[in-house]
């Protein structure tokens, strides 16, 4: 089908529209008060992230697949973990598992100096292409997501961008003094996770808060270590 500037206008009015009704119906309506954030989501194209075979799908309440077992997170999850960071203007912040790079253009939006780390050459390239005209303020680098990135830190905040397992140390060991991580905690033998909140005290000791039940897929690479009856 031959694209004209009048198909593009009126596939750009119906993302327009998707996304206030995700913002209204989705996040505005699950504890999402923070208004720049409101503001970001609003704003920010999200089909722009995914793959153009998914961008109708852009707008739906679930994680949406990006390939190679890799997801974009639910809108009303990642919102609400974005706004528990209380990101503020110059803050350092890394996002682990970046994939297309939503999240980190949404916390540049905020102000944050963002690294999006992504572990898949591929899905980091595709990132940068998405990030462009869309958000300053986000470097895009790729490498072991459980080993962090700690040239860019240390960090006030990190975002893992799925669900996990586990905590690696390595992570909690590039935030700064009472930084905060945040991320959804389940394994395979649970339904539901629990998005929670780590805090890194005095002494590199952390603190950790549930928040709310999420029901986000696992994040390649954070997979349960298998267990073996005998």
């Amino acid at each position: 089908m031959m694209v004209t500037a009048a198909t593009s206008t009126t596939a750009a009015k119906d993302f327009a529209a998707a996304r206030r009704f995700m913002v209204d119906g989705q996040i505005r309506t699950n504890k999402v008060t923070d208004e720049r954030l409101i503001e970001a989501l609003v704003d920010l194209p999200r089909e722009r992230f995914v793959p153009p075979a998914q961008q109708a799908r852009a707008y739906i309440d679930d994680d949406l697949p990006l390939g190679n077992g890799r997801y974009l997170m639910e809108p009303m999850v990642l919102a609400r973990l974005v706004q528990t960071l209380q990101v503020k203007a110059g803050d350092r912040v890394l996002v682990v598992g970046a994939a297309g790079g939503y999240g980190a253009a949404l916390l540049a939006r905020l102000g944050a100096s963002v690294t999006a780390l992504e572990s898949d050459p591929a899905l980091a390239s595709f990132a940068r292409t998405a990030l462009t005209g869309n958000s300053s303020g986000v470097n895009v680098v790729t490498g072991d997501l459980r080993e962090g990135y700690a040239q860019g830190g240390p960090y006030s905040a990190i975002l893992i961008e799925g669900a996990v397992a586990e905590i690696p140390a390595r992570l909690l060991e590039q935030l700064k003094q009472q930084g905060k991580l945040v991320t959804v905690l389940r394994d395979n033998d649970v339904v539901v996770g629990h998005a929670v909140l780590v805090t890194r005290g005095e002494g590199g000791a952390a603190g950790t808060r549930i928040l709310f039940d999420a029901n986000t897929r696992l994040l390649a690479g954070f997979e349960p270590t298998p267990s073996f009856a005998f």
